[in-house]
This record gives structure tokens, C-alpha cells and sequence, in this order.
């Protein structure tokens, strides 16, 4: 015996624990005097006073007879076990013990229950094994669902699988409405109610998105997530018939979008896909503009399309800076990079932008004629906002700055040598290249000793003069087989029809793949119309691709890994 003790009055102010499992399942099934006796005992186990049987039954005013029987019917249940009976002595077991002799089904207490069964499965056509019957009583004697709740769980599965209704589907309900806590008639019926309005909904939306299925209850807790998220159905079904074709998932992704950007309500979800769609569009037009692939178009349209969008800029104008862009070997961040220029300019509505695209084009021309002069000549903003302060600032006409560009061929840096000849004929009123003054040109540096590094590096610079003509007349040729292409008209609507049904097969990839055959067979008709029109103009597709003398290193001179290619050194 311990050498301590608590006193009464502490013990009278600690607490006696019982188990949830045993409020649910047990508390349920048993009568007052059953759970009164069994909260008593558990007391007593857990302030260790000198108490019998019979005092506690006296205490609970309980017959003693009864009292011993009500701990066989808790040792039945498996939550105590009686170690001796005179005097009676027990030991109470977890709620959750697998402890305890097995006890038998008792068939009478189910006979009834068994005959309605019985009419159900026939209903269905079904039989269960006799396993699975034992397993039912089963679940009955360990959970404390009616019998009566359980045939209408019963009756829902027959009803939804028919022919099809397993031992499993059932079970498996019945489980999961315990687990919520429900297990009257009442309880399970509201539940069941509430699931057969969800299965319309489902069901439509089974439809929006081409499912061939009838809903499975895993089903549910996709709706039952979207709720939770305060998505309304109007909303749910917006979605699914946006995407057209798709799985769950696929559009539980799209329902997490709209819920980020609270779009909960019908009208909101369509505005907000409408939204989307449009900035895709967009995306997948400038990308194609560009020489761009792209897969996913969601990151550009955020971090792009969408503020683009917002500024005023529509497909066409943006189509048409794209277009622009190619010319000059952008991407997204230096087109963005324009616009954005273009937008502190107020360069935005269409009239403006096509103002803009045509200046450039005329300034891209007239480089093009002066690369062809003077070989190395970077394409970048920076030379055609030069050259086109030459003309507009400085008057100069495009006679007077390819006379430069003849005049700066054979200096190692052409450009700012023509920028300081034009300088002075400016100066000296020289707008026409008869009035040229006979020495107004720069002064060239005269000839002095070099040394063998830097005679190696005008070397150079004349081969890479010599390259970037080769190479240029190569895509000068190019570009105007693409030209004279462009003024057939049946080329051209074929060759649009290519454009815009790449476009759409690259969209259908990503959202709706059920769709991808049908465009794909689509575009392999509009390319066979393109072919055919390009065969009547007496072209093909190579002649679009630029025809490099050697086609190693494309008239570079190095090749891709960064060595001199062979025809470098024969040069």
C-alpha cells in the first residue's frame, strides 16, 4: 500500500475523463442505469477509495442483481472485463481495445431488419454473400446507427448503382455517415436529400466537360470544396462549360483561379473567363509574331498580356509591335520594354501605333540598304533612333545618309564615322551630295605603324564586313520571296488560316485536349492550301529560309559552339 494519498477534498476537485468514443458508440445503445454505473466505476478507479460492488449499487439505489448485470452487458461490449464475480471485481478496457471474448450475433434481434434487406437486393437483382451479411450485423452491433438508417443507405445505393451495387459502396456509405456523426433515420435521410440535389449539379457539370460517367461519391467532395470556397453553382458551372472538355481536377485548378480573383458569383466568372480568354489570345498572337513556343500562356498573360491589356493595347496593335519586335529579335521582356516606352509617349490607340510600325519599317529598309554598304551595323533601337534623327532632325534624305555609308565602308567603326560626316555636311549646309564640299568629309587618320595586334583586328573587322553582307544578301532574298508571296491573296488567306489554327491547336493543348484531333486535322488542310498556292507561285517554304553560302556556320563565320568555322580560315 502507498505511504500517500490525496485527501478527499482534493480528489472531490479532480476530474473524471471519459472517452468520446464511448459517448458516441456506446452512451447510445445503453440505458441510464448502464451508463450511470459505468461512470461511477470509472470514478472510482480513478480516486482509489475502498468502495464494493454492493455499496455502489446501494449508492446508485440499484438491485445488486441488476448492478452485476449491467457490467455484462459493458463486458459484452468489450469495455470492461469482470476478473471475478463474488465478489464482483472488474477492469475497465480503452474504448477502442480489441480486448474481450467474441460475441455472437444474435439472429432475432435482426430478423426484421434481414427481410427488408432481403427486398432491397432483390429490387437490384443482387445478392450478397454470407460474409457480407455477417459484416453488416457487425457493423450494426459496433456502431450505434439504426437499423432503419442503414436500410435507407441501402435503398440510395440500389437506387444510384442498380445492377452495379456492391457490399463495398454500402458499407462504405454507412462508414462515412457515422463518421459525421449521423445515424438516425432522420439524420441520414437529410444527408441522402442533400446528396441527390448535388448529384444534378454534378451531373451537369458532367456534361459541361464531356465525363461518361455516373458521379462516385469521391465526386462530391470536389463540390463540396468549391462550396467551402464560396463558389457558387453558377460559378462551378461557368467553368466547367469554359473548359468544354476536362477532367475534376482540371477544373477544380480553374475554380482555384476564379476563387483567388473572387470571382464566386455566374456573372464575375464570366467576365473574368472572358477575360482570360482574350488575354490568352493575345498571348499566343505575339508569341507567334515573335517566333515565340509557348506552352502555358497564364505566367505571360500575368506578368504581360494582362497590363498591356489594361494600357489600351488591343490583338491588333499588339500584333503589329510584336511583328516589329521579330525584325528586331525581341521577346517578351524587350517588347515589354517598348510598349512601355510607346505608353509614356502616348503611343497606344491603333492609328498611332500603325504610324509608328510603318516609321520603323522604313527605318529597318534604310539600315538594311547601309548593312549592305558597311557589313557590321547592329540592328538594335538604339542605331534606328540614330538613323532616324538623321532624317527628321537633320533633314538629311536617304541619298545623302547611303553616300555616308559608301564613304564609312572601309572604317572599322561605320556607324560613328557616318554620324561625324553627316555632322559636317550639316554644318557646311550640304543637303544634297552635289553640294558636298570637297574636303567638308571627316579627316581620316593618316596612315602611322600598327602594331600586329591591332592590324589583326581590323582584319577582322573587314571579314566580319564581309560576312554580314554575304549574310545579308541571304536574307534580303528571303524576305523578298516572302514578299512576292504575300501579294497572292489565295497564299495569303491560306497562309493566315496556318497561322491562326497553330494558335488554336497550341490553346486546345492546354485546355481542352478532346479538341486538339479535330484542329489538328484542321490545320494540316489549311498547310496542304498553303503548299499548293505556294507550288502556283513557283515557290516553297525554303525559299523563305535564308540560303547561306555555308550553311555551317550561316555566313557567320563561327560556328554554334563558338569555333571558327572552316570557311573562316580558307577565307
Amino acid at each position: 500500500m502507498s505511504f500517500c494519498a490525496f485527501s478527499k477534498d482534493f480528489t472531490a476537485n479532480m476530474y473524471t475523463s471519459v472517452e468520446n468514443q464511448f459517448i458516441t458508440k456506446y452512451l447510445p445503445q445503453a440505458d441510464g442505469d448502464a451508463v450511470r454505473a459505468y461512470l461511477y466505476g470509472l470514478y472510482l478507479c480513478e480516486c482509489r477509495q475502498e468502495f464494493d460492488a454492493a455499496a455502489a449499487a446501494k449508492l446508485l439505489r440499484i438491485p445488486y442483481r441488476r448492478f452485476a448485470e449491467i457490467f455484462d452487458f459493458w463486458e459484452e461490449c468489450d469495455l470492461v472485463q469482470i476478473l471475478s464475480r463474488e465478489p464482483l471485481f472488474v477492469e475497465y478496457l480503452p474504448v477502442n481495445t480489441a480486448v474481450g471474448k467474441p460475441k455472437t450475433v444474435k439472429p432475432e434481434k435482426y430478423a426484421e431488419f434481414n427481410r427488408e434487406l432481403y427486398k432491397l437486393l432483390q429490387k437490384a437483382g443482387k445478392e450478397f454473400r454470407p460474409f457480407e451479411m455477417q459484416k453488416i450485423l457487425e457493423f450494426l452491433e459496433k456502431e450505434p446507427m439504426e437499423q432503419q438508417a442503414f436500410l435507407l443507405v441501402v435503398e440510395y445505393c440500389v437506387k444510384k448503382d442498380g445492377e452495379k451495387l456492391s457490399f463495398s459502396h454500402v458499407i462504405n456509405k454507412a462508414q462515412k455517415l457515422c463518421r459525421d456523426s449521423k445515424y438516425t433515420y432522420e439524420q441520414v435521410e437529410a444527408d441522402l436529400a442533400d446528396f441527390n440535389v448535388h448529384e444534378k449539379e454534378l451531373s451537369r457539370i458532367f456534361t459541361l466537360l464531356g465525363i461518361y460517367r455516373k458521379p462516385q461519391e469521391n465526386d462530391y467532395d470536389f463540390l463540396e470544396k468549391w462550396y467551402a470556397r464560396g463558389m457558387e453553382t453558377g460559378a462551378v458551372f461557368a467553368a466547367a462549360e469554359f473548359l468544354k472538355k476536362g477532367t475534376l481536377p482540371t477544373l477544380d485548378a480553374l475554380i482555384g483561379e476564379l476563387s483567388e480573383h473572387d470571382a464566386t458569383d455566374e456573372e464575375r466568372a464570366r467576365e473574368y473567363l472572358a477575360r482570360r480568354e482574350m488575354l490568352a489570345a493575345i498571348v499566343f498572337k505575339v508569341a507567334r509574331k515573335l517566333g515565340i513556343k509557348v506552352q502555358n500562356p497564364r505566367p505571360y498573360a500575368d506578368e504581360y498580356a494582362e497590363k498591356w491589356a489594361d494600357r489600351g493595347y488591343g490583338e491588333e496593335e499588339l500584333t503589329l509591335l510584336a511583328g516589329l519586335g521579330m525584325k528586331l529579335g525581341y521577346g517578351f521582356p524587350e517588347l515589354d520594354a517598348l510598349l512601355e516606352t510607346l505608353y509614356q509617349g502616348g503611343i497606344v490607340d491603333g492609328e498611332s501605333v500603325k504610324e509608328y510600325c510603318a516609321a520603323q519599317d522604313s527605318l529597318l529598309k534604310l539600315l538594311q540598304r547601309v548593312q549592305s554598304v558597311c557589313g557590321v551595323v547592329k540592328k538594335t533601337q538604339a542605331t534606328l533612333a540614330m538613323i532616324e534623327t538623321w532624317r527628321r532632325q537633320w533633314n538629311f534624305s536617304d541619298e545623302m545618309i547611303m553616300e555616308a555609308a559608301r564613304r564609312s565602308a572601309n572604317a572599322s567603326a561605320p556607324l560613328p564615322y557616318m554620324n561625324k560626316l553627316l555632322s559636317e555636311w550639316k554644318r557646311a549646309g550640304a543637303m544634297a551630295v552635289s553640294e558636298i564640299p570637297e574636303r567638308a568629309e571627316a579627316a581620316k587618320p593618316e596612315r602611322e605603324f600598327k602594331s600586329e595586334a591591332a592590324i589583326a583586328a581590323d582584319m577582322r573587322s573587314a571579314r566580319e564586313r564581309f560576312y554580314a553582307m554575304r549574310r545579308n544578301a541571304a536574307l534580303a532574298a528571303a524576305e523578298n520571296a516572302r514578299a512576292n508571296a504575300e501579294k497572292d491573296e489565295a497564299y495569303k488567306a491560306a497562309d493566315a488560316a496556318v497561322r491562326r489554327g497553330e494558335i488554336e491547336l497550341a490553346k486546345a493543348e492546354v485546355y481542352s485536349p478532346a479538341e486538339a484531333k479535330l484542329l489538328a486535322a484542321r490545320l494540316a488542310i489549311a498547310r496542304e492550301e498553303r503548299r499548293a498556292a505556294l507550288e502556283r507561285l513557283g515557290l516553297s517554304d525554303k525559299d523563305f529560309v535564308p540560303k547561306y553560302i555555308c550553311p555551317k556556320c550561316s555566313d557567320t563565320g563561327f560556328l554554334p559552339n563558338g569555333k571558327m568555322c572552316d570557311c573562316y580560315r580558307e577565307g
